[in-house]
This record gives structure tokens, C-alpha cells and sequence, in this order.
């Protein structure tokens, strides 16, 4: 009788093993969902558009953009953060992912502990531009121009917290200037901003910026990375314009709900890297100005450590809240 239990014992944990073996060898079975924090036509949308075609193609099963915007990015995370963590749940994300938290007294999220990180994605700069109004035609004609006139020029932003207004906050904070800042929905209502001198000045991603800057629209002064963008050839960093040390890139990642099961995040992780270094993928991106990083979950979760410690010290030194 004994012998008979243990061998129905045994064949229970066989058929749940092969039950948890079909399982994982037959995921994805459904279309998956990318939230999007942020609203359509950002530079986050750039990324996530071709990754989120490119890992259908790939998985044979759609992956959704499912747009879930306000509040700095708050709204969609925390809506993926409740999500299943069943892996047909991600979220992609930028700078406000490790900014937020020191930017809100309180988060309905907790970035390290509710999310587990898939792969960093991509990379890119922006670039400080001027309504053709403003009499300043470098780095240091705008900051001796802020300098005379203290609490006078604005710069518009995507909303506070987004990438937008940190590198412009970090631009105040090492050139000592006062300038008000002007939070918008989206980064697309911010650039018409300047287009229409709403708004004296704003950082912007360097694709969407071009063709107004080659029209005369608008004025380059300076590209927020270490590295000239190769969209904007002739327009100098704004480190090498002047401001030492000043170093901004956006970057861009995926994550899922905490409890994702390990075997289902290397899955996607492995299709996301497949996808951003596809051909296509690598060729859109850079023609919008962007890198492709594609990396493990764990160099992205030493990323997002690296990067909330970072940002936390430079938000309290520049005094930074969301308005």
C-alpha cells in the first residue's frame, strides 16, 4: 500500500514538472502588453514602436503598445506594477523611472521592489535650443543672458520629472542661472512651445528639434551628451560650449511586475536583444539619434541602481521638486 502511495506521489510531481515544462517551452500563447507611460510621438514612442513590432515578429504573437500616461510616468507604472507577473505584462520606460523617487515625497510604486529589469534598451541625447527671438547664439551668450536677466527667460518641459526638465535643471544648477520652468504634457507640446515663443527655451530630443533648427525656427546651442550628435553635426556639446562636467543622455529600458519567473524574463530578454539588434531596428534608431544599448537584466538592474543614487544626489543638491 505504501509503495503504491509513493509511486502516485511520484507520478503527481512528474505530471506537474511536464505540466510546468509545456508551459514555460509554449510562452508567449498570447499577445503581450508594452505600457507606455508617456504620451505618443516622445522619444520613449520612438523606441518603443520598432521593439514592440520587431519582438512580434519575432515571438509570432503581438506585442501592444498600451498607453497609460500623467503624472510624470506615475500612472503607467503603477498600472504594470498591479499587472499579473505572468510576463504578458511589461513596461518601458526612461529617466523618470529613477528620477521620480526623488522627485515625490510618495510613489504609489516602489521602482526596485515591484519591478524586475528586462534590458536596457537605447541611449540618446537632446539638445538645448532657443526661440530665434532670444539674443543668444551660444552656451554663453544664454547664460550671461539668464544671468542679467534672473527669473525673466522660461524653458518648457515634458512635465515634471521627465527628461526634459532635469536637463534643464541640471543645466541651472551648474551655470548658477534662474530660469522658470514651464511643465507641458508631452515633449511634442513643448518643442510647439518654443516653435511659437510660448516658451524661450527648451531641451529637446535632437531628432524632432532638427528639421526646425535647419528651417531657422529654432536655434541650436548645444548637444546634452559628451558626443556630438550625428544629426546636428555642427552643434557643439554643451561641455565643450562651456559648462564643464554637463553630461545628459536619455536612456530607455524594459521591466516587468515583481515575481516574473526568472526563465520567462531571460525569454524576453533574449527576443528584446534579438529585436533591438536587428538590422531594421539598429538602422530606425539611429537615424533618430539613439544608440542601441540591449543589455542583461542584471547590467540594467546595476544601471537602475546606479542611476536612482546618481540622480538622487544631483536632485537634492539642485533643490528639484515637482511643481
Amino acid at each position: 500500500m505504501f509503495r503504491r502511495i509513493r509511486l502516485c506521489s511520484f507520478g503527481i510531481v512528474l505530471s506537474l514538472v511536464a505540466a510546468f515544462g509545456a508551459g514555460a517551452q509554449s510562452y508567449p500563447s498570447k499577445p503581450l502588453r508594452m505600457v507606455m507611460p508617456f504620451p505618443p510621438g516622445g522619444s520613449l514612442d520612438v523606441v518603443a514602436r520598432p521593439l514592440s513590432q520587431k519582438m512580434g515578429e519575432l515571438m509570432g504573437q503581438q506585442v501592444v503598445v498600451d498607453y497609460r500616461v500623467g503624472a510624470s510616468g506615475n500612472i503607467g507604472m503603477e498600472n504594470a506594477a498591479r499587472a499579473a507577473a505572468d510576463g504578458y505584462t511589461m513596461v518601458i520606460n526612461t529617466l523618470p523611472l529613477v528620477v521620480n523617487p526623488s522627485m515625490y515625497k510618495k510613489l504609489p510604486y516602489d521602482v526596485v521592489k515591484d519591478f524586475a529589469p528586462v534590458s536596457l534598451l537605447a541611449a540618446a541625447p537632446f539638445v538645448l535650443v532657443v526661440h530665434p527671438s532670444v539674443p543668444a547664439k551660444s552656451v554663453k551668450e544664454l547664460i550671461a543672458l539668464a544671468k542679467s536677466r534672473p527669473g525673466k527667460l522660461n524653458y518648457a518641459s515634458a512635465g515634471n520629472g521627465t527628461n526634459l526638465h532635469v536637463a534643464a535643471e541640471l543645466f541651472k544648477h551648474l551655470t548658477h542661472t534662474d530660469v522658470v520652468h514651464i511643465p507641458y504634457k508631452g515633449g511634442g507640446p513643448a518643442l510647439t512651445a518654443v516653435l511659437g515663443g510660448e516658451s524661450d527655451l527648451s531641451f529637446l530630443g535632437v531628432v524632432p528639434a532638427s528639421p526646425h533648427v535647419k528651417a531657422g525656427r529654432m536655434r541650436a546651442l548645444g548637444i546634452t551628451s559628451l558626443k556630438r550628435s550625428s544629426v546636428l553635426k555642427d552643434v557643439p556639446t554643451i561641455d565643450e560650449a562651456g559648462v564643464s562636467g554637463y553630461e545628459f543622455a536619455s536612456w530607455y529600458g524594459v521591466l516587468v511586475p515583481a515575481g516574473t519567473a526568472p526563465d520567462i524574463v531571460k525569454t524576453l530578454n533574449e527576443y528584446i536583444v534579438k529585436a533591438m539588434r536587428s538590422a531594421d531596428v539598429e538602422k530606425y534608431l539611429a537615424a533618430e539619434g539613439a544608440e542601441v544599448i540591449a543589455s542583461s537584466p542584471a547590467q540594467f538592474g546595476a544601471h537602475i541602481q546606479k542611476e536612482l543614487a546618481r540622480w538622487a544626489q544631483v536632485i537634492k543638491a539642485a533643490g528639484v521638486r515637482a511643481d
